[in-house]
């Protein structure tokens, strides 16, 4: 079994403390790091570099948004997953501009985390629909509202299960497709639009006008 390598960034070592907890219910998950602000996670990742990192946004010093946005322009394929005890928004989209693949509330059951984290690291974890209107309301109006590459339909069939939040799984389900394939369209689709995952995926989408207008009705 490989295992997916984890840092945990808190400045509470009691949050800290309870993370390892729940990622030691999945043998699939290592810590192999624990820090306490935005400048040591960089430090720590620039040496050992994880494959998942669980980031805190409110920290003194450097805070987990900051962090988030060098550590993702120096190492764009470590995943970032913030770890809030709020679901405010405005932080949250921060974040995802900044180049985070998911967030957690703090006082979500573990097995929650688990779940989530195992669809994170299989780059399969939905945008929530709230997320997506939030994103396409902070859009600029001025944006540009005509695609600029050619996708096919079943590739835009698999764009629009991605930005109403469905899994590999449920867009596989609802087209009649396997899990395989929609894996295949979903990297064509990332290369096409040059983005890295399903959050950029789904702002890009929501941009460029390249969500169907039965996306919008949902």
């Amino acid at each position: 079994m490989r295992h997916t390598r984890v840092l945990v960034v808190d400045d509470h070592i009691h949050a800290r403390e309870a993370i390892c907890d729940i990622l030691s219910l999945d043998p699939s998950f290592e810590v192999v790091g624990v820090v306490s602000n935005g400048q040591e996670a960089i430090e720590f990742t620039a040496e050992w570099l994880p494959d998942l990192i669980l980031m805190d946004i409110q920290m003194p010093g450097m805070n987990g948004l900051e962090a988030t946005q060098k550590i993702k322009l120096m190492f764009p394929y470590v995943k970032i997953v913030m770890i809030t005890v709020s679901d405010d928004l405005i932080h949250l989209l921060e974040a995802l501009k900044r180049g985070a693949q998911g967030y957690l509330l703090k006082n979500l059951a573990p097995s929650t985390w688990i779940e989530y984290l195992h669809s994170i690291v299989h780059e399969e974890a939905p945008l929530s629909r709230e997320v997506a209107y939030q994103i396409l309301k902070d859009v600029s109006l001025s944006a540009v509202k005509e695609p600029q590459v050619n996708l096919t339909a079943r590739e835009q069939d698999i764009l629009n299960g991605v930005a109403t939040g469905w899994t590999n799984k449920e867009i596989a389900e609802n087209y009649g497709i396997s899990e395989y394939t929609v894996k295949n369209h979903l990297k064509n689709i990332l290369q096409k639009l040059q983005v890295q995952n399903r959050v950029q995926l789904t702002r890009y989408a929501l941009e460029k006008g390249l969500i169907s207008d039965d996306y919008n009705r949902l």
